[in-house]
C-alpha cells in the first residue's frame, strides 16, 4: 500500500510539474483558438462548426475547445480545462483577445469607411467586369494548371488570375466564393511599406531618417532607419518561428501594445548588414505611422482613405490591437479579388485609374533586394530575384503570407496571381509555371 502511494504521488508531482513548465504554452494555445474563432466567425462570417474543422483543427490548437457568444460576440477557448482566454469583436477594428474586464466594455475609435462602388467594372470598382476573351490565351491549359492547385492536398481555398486587367482564372474551394474574406497574414506587410511609399510621395515622411523610437536615442539603436526597418534589416534581436513560445508568439498573443515587443530588443548586429525577417519591426513601422498623424482617429483613417479603400478594397478589415494599433504583421482580411487589387496596383507602378498614390521609383526601391537577404526580400516586400521559383521571371515579386498567402506580381506579362489556402505545399512553381504557358 506504501509503494502504492508513493507511485501516486510521484506521478502527482509530475503531473504538477508538466503543468507548471507547459502552462504559459497552454495560455497561448487558447489564446490562438479563441482570436482566430472570433475572427472566423465575425470577421469572416463562417460558423463554429466550420471554423473548427477548417481553421483550428491542427495540433496543438485543436487541445482547444470553443464556444462563441453571438449577442456579445465574443468567442473562448479553454484547454484541458486548465486555461480559458476569451477574444471579443469590434465594429470596423476586428477580434481581439481581452486580457482584463474593463477590455471588454470599453470605448474605441473606428475608421471611417467609404462605400464601396459596386457599378464600375472590376478591377477599378466592384461591378461585373466586362466580358473579354484573348486569343493569346490558351484557356484549357489555364483551367487545367488551375485544377491541380485545387486537389484536396494542396488545401486552395481561392485562387484569381488577372492578366491585363481582366480575370481570366478564378476557383474557390468548397464553403468559399468571391465575397468570403480571408485572412493574408504577413500579407498585410505589404499594406504597412505602401502607406510609406503613399507618405514619400506626399512629402510627408523621409524613410531614410533615423526611426522615431524614443528609446532608442541615447543607445547604439539610435542609427537605425525606417529604412532599415522596411527591409527587415535594422540588427535587432528578434526570433520569428510559431511552433514555440517565441517573440512573434508573445506579441500576438499576450501583448496589449504590439507595437513594443520589437522596440525593447537590443542590436545583435549593425543596422544594413543583418537581414532578419520579424513581424515585430512590422508592427514597430505601424506604430511609427501612428506617430505622423495628430490625432489616433486621423491615423485609423489614413490606411483606408489613401490606400485601401481609394483602390475597392473595400472588403478589406485590418484588425488592431487593445492599445489601438494596426498589427500590421498579421491580421489584414480580404476577398481574393481585393487582395489582388494590392498586386494590380503594383503592376500599374503605383498609379491607380488615373490617380498616381506612388511613384515608379518607390515600386524599384520596394522591389530592389536587400543586401542581406541573399535577394530574396525588398521592402516589405518577396522578390524572386533569388530564384525561389526557378521557372518564373527572376522579376517576379510578391506578397507572401503565413499558411501559403500570397499575390504574384509579374511585370513584363501584366499578370497578377493570387492564392490563398492552408498549407505552403502546393507546387506554386509549377502552378506559375504553367499559367505562364498558357499566355502566349
Amino acid at each position: 500500500m506504501k509503494n502504492f502511494k508513493r507511485v501516486v504521488l510521484i506521478l502527482l508531482v509530475i503531473l504538477i510539474v508538466a503543468i507548471v513548465y507547459n502552462y504559459p504554452k497552454l495560455k497561448i494555445i487558447a489564446g490562438y483558438s479563441a482570436k482566430n474563432t472570433a475572427s472566423s466567425v465575425f470577421v469572416a462570417n463562417r460558423t463554429l462548426e466550420f471554423t473548427n474543422k477548417t481553421d483550428t483543427n491542427f495540433s496543438p490548437i485543436n487541445l482547444a475547445s470553443d464556444q462563441i457568444n453571438t449577442s456579445d460576440k465574443t468567442a473562448s477557448a479553454n484547454v484541458l480545462g486548465l486555461v480559458t482566454k476569451k477574444a471579443f469583436y469590434r465594429e470596423g477594428l476586428g477580434s481581439v483577445l481581452g486580457f482584463e474586464a474593463k477590455d471588454f466594455n470599453a470605448k474605441y475609435l473606428i475608421p471611417k469607411r467609404t462605400i464601396s462602388d459596386d457599378k464600375t467594372p472590376f478591377p477599378f470598382g466592384n461591378g461585373p467586369q466586362k466580358d473579354t476573351i484573348f486569343k493569346n490565351v490558351n484557356y484549357s491549359v489555364l483551367n487545367k494548371t488551375v485544377d491541380v492547385l485545387f486537389d484536396p492536398l494542396n488545401q486552395t481555398r481561392a485562387s484569381v488570375v488577372i492578366y491585363k486587367n481582366q480575370i481570366i482564372a478564378e476557383r474557390y474551394a468548397n464553403g468559399f466564393n468571391q465575397n468570403s474574406k480571408l485572412l493574408g497574414w504577413s500579407m498585410t506587410k505589404s499594406i504597412t511599406g505602401t502607406l510609406f511609399g503613399i507618405l514619400e510621395h506626399q512629402n510627408k515622411i523621409d524613410i531614410h531618417n533615423k526611426a522615431p523610437i524614443e528609446e532608442w536615442k541615447n543607445d547604439e539603436r539610435a542609427q537605425i532607419t525606417i529604412h532599415n526597418l522596411l527591409q527587415m534589416n535594422s540588427g535587432l534581436e528578434w526570433y520569428e518561428e510559431y511552433s514555440t513560445l517565441t517573440d512573434v508568439v508573445k506579441m500576438l498573443y499576450l501583448d496589449r501594445d504590439m507595437t513594443q515587443r520589437q522596440i525593447k530588443q537590443p542590436l545583435v548586429s549593425k543596422p544594413n548588414e543583418t537581414w532578419n525577417y520579424s513581424s515585430g519591426t512590422t508592427n514597430v513601422l505601424s506604430g511609427i505611422l501612428r506617430q505622423q498623424f495628430k490625432t489616433h482617429q486621423e491615423y485609423l483613417d489614413f490606411w483606408y482613405a489613401a490606400l485601401i479603400d481609394k483602390i475597392g478594397m473595400n472588403s478589406m478589415l485590418i484588425e488592431t490591437d487593445l492599445a489601438g494599433n494596426y498589427v500590421s504583421s498579421s491580421y489584414g482580411w480580404a476577398t481574393a479579388r481585393d487582395w489582388s487589387k494590392l498586386g494590380l496596383l503594383y503592376l500599374h507602378n503605383g498609379t491607380w485609374n488615373g490617380e498616381e498614390l506612388f511613384t515608379k521609383e518607390w515600386v524599384k526601391y520596394a522591389t530592389t533586394p536587400t543586401p542581406t537577404s541573399k535577394n530574396t526580400y525588398g521592402a516589405q516586400i518577396w522578390l524572386n530575384a533569388g530564384k525561389e521559383y526557378p521557372n518564373v521571371p527572376e522579376n517576379m515579386y510578391y506578397f507572401s503570407g503565413h499558411q501559403g498567402q500570397n499575390v504574384y506580381i509579374f511585370p513584363d506579362q501584366e499578370l497578377v496571381v493570387v492564392r490563398m489556402g492552408l498549407t505552403k505545399n502546393a507546387n506554386i512553381d509549377t502552378f506559375l509555371s504553367g499559367i505562364l504557358k498558357s499566355i502566349k
